[in-house]
């Protein structure tokens, strides 16, 4: 060998020595490379399935929740059955008439078997029926929470004012008074709101009912019922002076939360005097829907008071704190005693009652010590009661139940059965006038066999009629819906 070949070899070996490790080298990076595609890969598939998995456990707990809105209007619906059935006896044993049952108030009992096998034990253990050899009842993978209802009417309605008339006005302040204006809660309004402004009882009481009235004049709340309006405009002076987005509507609450808007609501007042208890829609005092009246029967023991108060302001347990306690633990303690059933079978009977008269609850307050009570108007009063429930709030809750979490869905609907016909009836004819009658006797001669077509709805429907139809469903009208 040369020592030109020998040199070469050598610078050969010496590069190739060089070069040693880049084959590995370039295997870690691809390896590397393709581990970070992997892991980016499966991040994404998991986050992809993850999602498509809790929207398919969001939509089963949906449904879920759905299914418990609806048995719950089925039961309510059988409220006129029931007490049809039950009002021989009432008859003959009370000499009077039975009022509505509340019979939402055992919906968790009464749906038992239509939920899964943990939550129908109740209805097992009470009635001693097994449900296993029953067809599509019971829920797999899944639950939902018993319902709560709430009968509307049994609440303060802030929408009563909306026509803006003065009885109108008058009673919608004196309730609102009724349930804040009373001496012992002026602490609460001596601070100022959030926006620097003093709010007091009268202002807000105003503030509230000038939000959905019609009108550009002032309410006026008095404290002692002479409530009036004030001068023209200005209701948009506190809104334009705070520089809000907004000024007042005009137009009646679509919904409870809306009322957060008006001015002097804050969070203290909405916690001490709308919705005490966010976790138990049943002490909640306002509302939005139904009637003016309230159904004494249905009432929470704080709106009770505020109606008391609102005809009576000056009665000993709307300004003493003591008797205001009695009354508040004394009625508690009646429906407990009642285990459901109506407390008051007229307006008169609660009347009487709350002013120390009648049999039942009247010696139950005068053990308490609570100090009869002296209406300014007992027939005005009276006017404003009812011991019927036709609009109700159902608060339900599907849970789906999964490896790690549970997917939860709240659904609040409110129902009107004011329009609804009884479960079981036939549907009333819709009566179009003088023109729908001869639209139909004019269909019904054309037909081909001289009979009628099989139909009680026949021609054209105008857009009342078919309204009214729609609003005659055994289940009532759904008429507020929120999803959670």
């Amino acid at each position: 060998m040369t020592p030109y070949q020998s040199i070469r070899k050598r610078m050969r070996t010496k590069r190739a020595r060089g070069r040693r490790g880049v084959a590995l080298i370039l295997v870690l990076g691809s390896l590397v490379i393709l581990t970070v595609f992997a892991t980016e890969l499966q991040e994404r598939t998991a986050t992809t399935m993850a999602a498509s998995v809790a929207d398919r456990d969001g939509l089963k707990a949906e449904y879920h929740a759905r299914s418990s809105i609806n048995l719950t209007r089925l039961l309510i619906s059988t409220e006129p059955i029931v007490r049809k059935a039950m009002d021989p006896l009432a008859q003959a044993a009370l000499k009077k008439p039975l009022s509505q049952i509340p019979i939402w108030e055992f919906t968790p009992l009464v749906l038992g078997p239509f939920n899964d096998a943990a939550h129908g034990d109740q209805f097992r253990e009470v009635t001693g029926v097994t449900v296993e050899s029953g067809t599509n009842l019971g829920l797999t993978g899944g639950y939902f929470e018993k319902p709560v209802v709430v009968a509307e009417e049994g609440l303060i309605n802030i929408n009563a004012s909306v026509a803006g008339d003065p009885a109108s006005v008058r009673d919608a302040s004196q309730r609102l008074l009724g349930l804040f204006g009373q001496s012992v809660y002026n602490e609460y309004f001596e601070e100022p709101d959030a926006d620097g402004q003093n709010s007091d009882q009268p202002t807000i009481c105003a503030a509230i009912i000038d939000w959905s009235d019609f009108d550009e004049v002032q309410a006026r709340c008095d404290p002692l019922g002479n409530t009036s309006k004030g001068t023209e405009g200005g209701e948009d002076n506190y809104y334009q002076t705070l520089g809000l987005p907004y000024l007042r509507k005009n137009a009646p609450y679509d919904s409870i939360e809306e009322l957060r808007l008006v001015r002097g609501v804050s969070d203290d007042f909405w916690a001490n005097f709308v919705d005490p208890d966010p976790s138990d829609p049943k002490k909640r005092t306002l509302t939005v829907w139904g009637s003016g009246k309230v159904n004494v029967n249905s009432a929470n023991e704080q709106t009770l008071l505020a109606l008391i108060c609102a005809h009576a302001p000056e009665a000993a347990m709307c300004n003493d704190v003591e008797q205001m306690s009695a009354f508040l633990m004394g009625m508690s303690l009646a429906k407990q005693i009642s285990q459901g059933l109506p407390l008051f079978p007229t307006a008169k009977s609660f009347v009487r009652a709350m002013q120390g008269k009648g049999k039942g609850i009247g010696p139950l307050f005068q053990t308490l010590g609570l100090e009869p009570v002296e209406f300014k108007n007992t027939k005005l009063l009276q006017r404003s009661i009812t011991t019927e429930s036709r609009v109700f709030s159902i608060y339900a809750e599907g849970v789906v139940t999964g490896r790690n979490r549970n997917t939860r869905t709240r659904i609040h609907t409110v129902v009107d059965f004011r329009s609804a016909n009884e479960l079981g009836a036939e549907p009333e004819e819709i009566d179009g006038g003088e023109e729908g009658k001869e639209g139909k006797e004019g269909t019904e001669s054309t037909n081909s066999g001289g009979s009628s077509t099989g139909s009680s709805i026949t021609g054209d429907l105008s857009p009342d009629q078919i309204a009214n139809a729609l609003a005659s469903d055994p289940l009532g009208v759904i008429i507020y819906h929120r999803l959670d």
